[in-house]
């Protein structure tokens, strides 16, 4: 068997502990404030803590870039000279980013096989397939086969992505999504739920005042695209609102047949976009 390096993008939000048990790498997209400052979206705890103080007392939001092909190159070279001989890279959706260009280009420009897939997801949904493509491995199954089956996958819809947000001016200056007629955020207590589509588009979909009624609007969400009793597996997503993540866990275990669940943080990118008072989920629907 060759071995194999996965390599996902910051805003994956993949939790720590995969890290090192799937084998991963994790290349940085780059945050930049007004002033000029630019800082790197790690997964460090205590770095993305410290984002959300910062970001919800800034007057004005810093913008988010994707990393160049000579940070892409660079990795790779560092992946060969650590011993791996094929590369498999799962970006961001191109409707959200241009990462997935620049991974590709420094592909081609690289002597090792390196495969890039564009995920059509974002945050917490994009590390499933990541774990997805280790479990094929442990199959037997080639680089080119995990490839083909995660793609297939992709398009089939077996993954996910639901959300809210508790500020949607941080969705609209971030430029993801447009403000629609009818969608006004900024409204006393007023949550915003977004999915992603087929496209690998930012979607806002419904309003709900208040926490409780926001949960259940995901819930809802969730069953109007994947039907009760189906078994999943969740990756639950917050940016400083932990204890909605874990509300949300157990009233999808009402609905539906969880395998197995974990939580993890957004990181300084993907809040950068949403705000502080995000909660949400990946799904994995397994046939």
């Amino acid at each position: 068997m060759k071995k194999i390096k996965i390599v996902l993008d910051s805003t994956s939000d993949v939790p720590r502990g995969w890290i090192e048990k799937f084998d991963l790498a994790v290349i940085p997209l780059h945050v930049t404030w007004p002033d000029g400052s630019q800082e790197d979206d790690t997964r460090d705890l205590k770095e993305i803590q410290d984002f959300y103080e910062r970001i919800s007392k800034a007057k004005d939001l810093p913008k988010s870039s994707q990393p160049s092909v000579g940070e892409f190159l660079d990795l790779y070279r560092k992946l060969k000279n650590e011993g791996y001989e094929e590369i498999i890279v799962m970006t961001i959706s191109t409707a959200l980013s241009g990462t997935y260009d620049s991974a590709l280009q420094a592909a081609k420009q690289f002597d090792l096989p390196v495969q890039v897939i564009d995920t059509k997801l974002a945050s917490a949904a994009m590390p499933l397939p990541a774990r997805r493509a280790r479990e094929l491995e442990k199959e037997g199954k080639t680089t080119e086969e995990i490839v083909k089956i995660i793609e297939d996958d992709l398009k089939k819809g077996r993954y996910k992505a639901i959300f809210y947000v508790s500020n949607f001016d941080f969705l609209v200056k971030g430029g993801r999504v447009t403000k629609l007629q009818g969608f006004f955020g900024t409204l006393l207590n007023i949550h915003v739920g977004v999915f992603i589509n087929e496209e690998g588009k930012l979607i806002p979909f419904e309003k709900a005042r208040g926490q409780k009624r926001a949960q259940e609007m995901l819930i809802k969400k969730a069953l109007s695209m994947v039907p009760a009793g189906k078994k999943v597996r969740l990756l639950m997503v917050d940016a400083n609102e932990r204890e909605s993540a874990k509300t949300l866990l157990e009233m999808l275990k009402q609905h539906y047949e969880v395998l197995d669940a974990e939580f993890t943080e957004m990181g300084k990118v993907i809040t950068t976009h949403v705000g502080p008072g995000t909660a949400g989920f990946g799904m994995e629907v397994i046939e």
